[in-house]
């Protein structure tokens, strides 16, 4: 995965949500305690922290710093952030080399930031169209490849309803729902 995919996550999150703005944004984003616009604004935080590590490159931590959306942004200027911190991730695995090692819970690849920012962006997409009662599910070409890099133990099966399943989303097919998880960014090659 690479900048390519961000840009094509974020170009979704965009195409999904930005005719829904007007909605009501502070009701729960599907099953997450937060609300959409927490959600939102949550999307933003991650990418802006995924393109600080590659450009910082740390070894042992996340660097110290937060992204603060005014609490009177509106739905749209809070999508507007998230999509200027997707574009900071893409410019930083454009120019990042594959062989770079930062900091997410051990060193991870510039690939694996990139699996997690589509994840992110996808998944919390998912989360708010839930809340806001728009039906929509993640594309399964970006999901299989989300799933190929950070759940390389998945189950077989349709990409969507896996990635979701993996995340604590849904029943998949008999499996229980996961009640927790985590995904397997860190790489030590």
């Amino acid at each position: 995965m690479d900048h390519q995919d961000v840009d094509a996550a974020v170009a979704e999150m965009l195409r999904v949500l930005s005719p829904h703005t007007a909605k009501d944004w502070t009701v729960p984003a599907g099953p997450l305690e937060w609300t959409c616009w927490q959600t939102a604004a949550h999307i933003g935080h991650d990418l802006l922290a995924y393109a600080g590590q590659l450009a910082a490159q740390p070894a042992d931590a996340y660097l110290p710093f937060d992204l603060n959306i005014r609490p009177t942004a509106s739905p749209a200027e809070v999508l507007q952030a998230a999509t200027a911190c997707g574009r900071l991730l893409s410019s930083a695995l454009a120019a990042a080399d594959p062989t770079l090692r930062a900091w997410h819970w051990g060193p991870c690849d510039p690939e694996g930031f990139a699996a997690m920012g589509v994840a992110e962006t996808l998944l919390h997409t998912h989360d708010i169209t839930q809340g806001l009662s728009v039906n929509w599910l993640p594309p399964a070409s970006l999901n299989a490849a989300v799933l190929k890099r950070l759940f390389p133990a998945a189950p077989p099966g349709d990409p969507t309803q896996v990635l979701l399943w993996c995340t604590g989303r849904r029943d998949l097919d008999g499996l229980p729902r996961q009640t927790s998880w985590r995904w397997e960014a860190a790489r030590s090659d």
